[in-house]
């Protein structure tokens, strides 16, 4: 998935928040929107918004799978390096993340890439870093 791109990309954040709260009224558990969303909060420094979404996806969890991947973007646009592989590990285990979501590309994995446990992940998932 590469939804994060125009967020990522581009710092038109307040746009961006407006598109997944619009996909969100629609149907509000869908944990895609919600990462995207939370992601865009993270990186427009709107911290107490991402938490909240960090919040929701918990208790999305408890009823239904949720990639840790979504987890870990949101944690990477908070700039917490740590809480971010930790949850990239989780979605590793657990074989939730691969080559299709473009770990590898995806712009909102950008602050990740000169951490070795990129590299190592990468390597791990059979990606050349």
């Amino acid at each position: 998935m590469t939804w994060a791109w125009p967020i990522s990309k581009n710092p038109m954040y307040k746009e961006g928040t407006e598109v997944f709260q619009k996909a969100l009224a629609i149907y509000p558990r869908n944990t895609v929107e919600l990462s995207g969303l939370g992601y865009a909060y993270a990186v427009a420094g709107r911290r107490a918004e991402a938490e909240k979404v960090l919040d929701k996806l918990n208790d999305i969890s408890k009823e239904k799978y949720v990639p840790g991947w979504y987890v870990a973007m949101i944690y990477t646009g908070l700039a917490d390096k740590g809480k971010a592989f930790e949850w990239l590990e989780k979605s590793y285990e657990d074989r939730s993340i691969g080559a299709g979501q473009s770990i590898k590309t995806d712009p909102a994995f950008d602050p990740l890439r000169s951490d070795p446990r990129f590299a190592d992940l990468l390597r791990r998932m059979n990606l050349q870093p």
